[in-house]
């Protein structure tokens, strides 16, 4: 049967999307997620030592963050996100043969570098694959809907951490993760790539990353997206790590722990789902969003009570949903040839913002309980939100 000009372009949307949701569940349901704190903790590392590698995660981000997205402008963006789940699962394999401080770091390196290669690459192929098809305009629900996979793979991995630790300890949660790092390069293989063949034009990830960045220079409005997603995204991705330790602090049991997480992820599933409509917000209510995710985040940590894990979830749940929007706003913003490398500018300053934050949270935690850190740490959401108020009254007195 021949098809119609009207359903080459659904056909081809439908198969970038269920690549892209396959590749979001699998990337994100990694049974060693809700317990790797607790490895670590288990292995005899101190709050420093642990914060330590965190801090490694990111600057190894950090230094490969921008070069690995002008690369994806450079390169295939496909080959990049089959290549680096495949440096993780190296990483998971080191943490259960050999637990000790050396290959928690050797692993996060592992971990940092294969995040940074799919940083920006993944985004840049969607929204062109979409813009190629004429249906560039859904991203926003395309996107929200991958967060939403990815995150149902984070909830289904805490459903399962559970009985399979149960049954076979961090090993048994250590090869399953292997495993699906596996099945996730083997899905990003699946990946449509329609745009102009890469390396034709002769120019270097160099070159590609000085363009860009002249376009920030010269662009307001591209700049101020790009700051807007490491001021959404930093805080929160680094409180992710220590929610384990934060739900313990209230005293449930030990296998009770990845069940009140996987209560917060939930709840940040349901948020993704709702950046279709949300792209629609103005900056007034995308302050809004930021400052009521702060005072839930505030309170709910403050309480060190499993009811206040529920409001933890919440908060959670709107900086996803702004992160979310915080990108759709970016790559409006960016074109084609230079999307992967200003993407990656913004995951570099996440990277970088999210650092500064695992510092932050080692300080305060000396003598101070998780909730307490979480409630301080709760913050920069207001004051993002303050700023954000301000730049829109002084746009309307312009």
């Amino acid at each position: 049967m021949t098809l119609t000009p009207a359903r080459v372009p659904a056909t081809g949307v439908r198969r970038l999307t269920t690549t892209l949701y396959g590749y979001a569940f699998l990337d994100d349901f990694v049974l060693l997620y809700p317990v790797y704190a607790l490895l670590f903790a288990d292995t005899g590392l101190s709050l420093w030592q642990i914060s330590s590698l965190f801090a490694l995660w990111s600057i190894t981000a950090v230094a490969l963050e921008v070069p690995s997205g002008a690369w994806a402008d450079a390169v295939s963006r496909r080959r990049l996100l089959w290549i680096g789940p495949l440096l993780t699962a190296a990483g998971f394999a080191l943490w259960v043969a050999v637990p000790s401080y050396g290959a928690f770091a050797a692993g996060f390196v592992l971990w940092g570098a294969g995040g940074a290669l799919g940083s920006g690459a993944l985004e840049a192929l969607v929204y062109d694959e979409l813009d190629h098809l004429g249906a560039a305009g859904r991203y926003a629900g395309v996107m929200g809907r991958a967060r939403a996979a990815r995150l149902t793979g984070t909830v289904a991995s805490l459903g399962l951490a559970g009985p399979v630790f149960a049954q076979g300890g961090y090993a048994a949660l250590g090869a399953a993760s292997v495993l699906a790092c596996v099945l996730t390069a083997l899905t990003a293989t699946r990946f449509p790539e329609h745009r102009k063949r890469p390396g034709t034009t002769g120019e270097s990830w160099a070159a590609a990353l000085r363009t860009g960045l002249a376009q920030v220079r010269r662009d307001r409005a591209v700049r101020g997206a790009l700051l807007l997603v490491p001021a959404v995204a930093a805080v929160w991705g680094a409180l992710d790590e220590y929610t384990p330790l934060l739900v313990r602090d209230t005293g449930v049991a030990e296998a009770t722990v990845p069940y009140l997480i996987m209560l917060i992820w939930a709840a940040v599933t349901l948020g993704s789902l709702l950046a279709g409509p949300a792209e629609r917000l103005g900056t007034g209510g995308f302050a809004a969003l930021l400052a009521g995710g702060a005072l839930a985040l505030a309170v709910g940590a403050a309480s060190r009570s499993p009811a206040g894990i529920a409001l933890v979830g919440l908060a959670f749940a709107g900086f996803q949903l702004a992160e979310v929007v915080a990108d759709v706003r970016l790559q409006h913003r960016i074109d084609e040839s230079r999307r992967a490398t200003l993407t990656s500018v913004a995951g570099l300053g996440t990277e970088l913002a999210t650092v500064a934050a695992f510092g932050a949270y080692a300080l305060l935690g000396a003598g101070r309980s998780h909730g307490t850190v979480f409630a301080v740490l709760a913050v920069p959401y207001l004051v993002t939100a303050l700023v954000l108020l301000r730049s829109r009254a002084a746009t309307a007195r312009r």
